[in-house]
């Protein structure tokens, strides 16, 4: 049996995919193997086009596997109804996409809160939880703030305090930096490593800028539709 410091919260096994573009089918991964131990910050880096948002999909229950067995937190999700999957997400996922995906007549604190409410807490907790993630991410002051009063990098960790708020066992990310500039990429790379050791949150980023694998306990990618670890 695994301990609780060697436990998988992730594990793929001969996991195909592929997608169908008029007669055509594309293959994205074939026998996938994957393991990744709970409280890891995982770097899956690569040019687009390699199947690394399809991974994403997959492991976030967006998607389904052709074959193969998908377990996230113990739970094997490759099979389940859509209902289920999305009840998944609720309990045990956060999301935090490249383009922010804020509710612009929300202002920051009430963005978050909004994913809070899915897990039917007291209104209290709801909004200590969302004022806490604010503060966590160095926002605090800026809870009434709209989307458009904020700089790009501010709406991005206003998205990352809306998935931590949740206070979820997996944090997924599709390329968080990618519609920041190189400062301000280089603040939202720090913050991933920061948040990963304060909350001990297993996350998985997806990206193509090479800054990210700086900060990653393990570093990933698809190669020949299989995935494969690097070292650090």
């Amino acid at each position: 049996m695994e301990s609780e410091n060697q436990h998988s919260i992730i594990r793929l096994q001969g996991v195909d995919k592929s997608y169908v573009f008029g007669q055509t089918r594309v293959p994205i991964l074939e026998d996938a193997q994957w393991q990744v131990p709970a409280g890891r910050l995982v770097v899956v880096f690569g040019v687009s086009g390699t199947g690394k948002t399809t991974l994403l999909n997959l492991v976030g229950a967006l998607d389904s596997p052709d074959k193969g067995s998908i377990r996230v937190d113990g739970q094997e999700i490759s099979a389940l109804p859509e209902s289920a999957r999305t009840e998944f997400r609720r309990a045990k996922l956060g999301f935090v996409f490249q383009f922010y995906n804020l509710l612009p007549t929300l202002t920051a604190v009430e963005n978050v809160a909004s994913a809070v409410e899915l897990l039917g807490l007291s209104r209290e907790e709801t909004q200590s939880r969302a004022h806490d993630s604010l503060a966590r991410v160095g926002l605090g002051d800026k809870a009434k703030k709209y989307p458009d009063q904020l700089s790009g990098g501010e709406q991005q960790r206003v998205a990352i305090a809306r998935a931590l708020g949740k206070q979820p066992r997996l944090l997924l990310a599709d390329e968080p930096t990618g519609n920041l500039d190189d400062a301000t990429a280089r603040q939202i790379t720090g913050l991933f490593q920061e948040l990963n050791r304060a909350t001990g949150t297993t996350m998985i980023v997806v990206t193509h800028n090479p800054g990210l694998k700086e900060i990653a306990d393990t570093v990933c990618s698809i190669h020949k539709r299989r995935i494969v670890s690097h070292p650090v």
